[in-house]
């Protein structure tokens, strides 16, 4: 698949340009998920990353791969939250000018996230989806660089650095589970990781409240879906017309599972209380799927990708008082 070859290239490009600036996240064992599973259970910390998500990796390699002219220019963003901070922290560290656009209602304190790191916030549009086509339509109009938040080759060879620490600490590796929204993180993982070991099992793991991937993998065709109201904000929202991360994600994941609302609430709190660590509700999509996979766990390695910390205080006070 000359796509996936492609990212691969992007992946090893990426780990020479970023290792300047972000150390590998921690991978440690889960005594506490290996002993409910019956498997070795490892977490990858991707909610330790400097704006407590996996995003920088993927925004920090495009912001960098960009020429010094384009860079003077200033970037177009858009994003939720996760994606828009990662460009506004990479932007902080580069001197580049930054501008996000966010969907009305978003976390205030994700958009906090992204205004501390000098960033220009505006808000466009009810969902991700519209977000995303009015900053590519503002930055084609200002002559500005988008910096997508799956749907580019340089973005998604940035998250796949993550697979390459994984191979390096955990050779032994035979799953991983991977929050999926947009499709960015799964399709630089598992291109990485189907290189370098066809055998390791790529899990993609959403919210049944918006599986919009995983129902347009099904359909065969990138659908418009609406999404319900989710703790997984993070994986919410539509797919881009004609994301390359949709024939990525279709060829190259093993398996696609959904969780309940209440299934990502009790992996939260579990993890809270077992961990000790905040993580947000798609890292908790990955630790439920995980268990409600349990049975194909059994006797096996596996890790599950924490993909970030960020959760509103509003959201979390709702999963800790149920």
């Amino acid at each position: 698949m000359e796509l996936q070859r492609q990212i691969l290239v992007e992946v090893l490009r990426a780990r020479a340009r970023l290792h300047r600036y972000l150390p590998p996240t921690p991978l440690t064992p889960s005594p506490d998920l290996s002993r409910a599973t019956g498997g070795r259970v490892y977490l990858k910390h991707e909610n330790l990353q400097p704006t407590g998500s996996f995003k920088v990796r993927g925004a920090l390699n495009a912001l960098l791969a960009l020429p010094s002219d384009l860079r003077g220019k200033g970037v177009i963003a858009a994003s939720t939250g996760n994606h828009g901070a990662a460009v506004a922290w990479g932007a902080s560290r580069l001197s580049i000018p930054c501008t996000v656009y966010v969907p009305r209602g978003a976390e205030p304190e994700k958009l906090e996230n992204i205004g501390r790191w000098g960033a220009e916030v505006r808000e466009v549009g009810d969902d991700c989806l519209e977000a995303e086509l009015a900053a590519r339509e503002a930055a084609k109009a200002e002559g500005r660089p988008y910096i997508p938040p799956y749907n580019d080759p340089r973005v998604i060879g940035g998250q796949g650095t993550l697979a390459a620490e994984l191979w390096k600490e955990l050779p032994e590796l035979e799953a991983v589970y991977v929050p999926l929204g947009g499709g960015g993180l799964l399709s630089g993982v598992a291109a990485y990781l189907k290189a370098v070991n066809p055998q390791v099992r790529v899990v993609g793991c959403s919210p049944e409240n918006s599986q919009v991937m995983i129902r347009s993998i099904q359909a065969g065709r990138i659908l418009e879906l609406p999404s319900l109201p989710t703790l997984s904000d993070g994986t919410a929202g539509g797919i881009e017309p004609g994301s390359i991360t949709f024939d990525l994600c279709r060829a190259l994941a093993d398996d696609f599972l959904t969780v309940t609302e209440e299934e990502i609430a009790t992996a939260l709190r579990s993890f809270l209380r077992t961990h000790h660590q905040l993580i947000e509700g798609a890292a908790a999509v990955a630790v439920a799927a995980l268990l409600r996979d349990r049975g194909k766990t059994a006797g096996r390695t596996a890790v599950v990708v924490l993909s970030g910390a960020n959760i509103g205080l509003a959201k979390l006070r709702g999963v800790l008082g149920a």
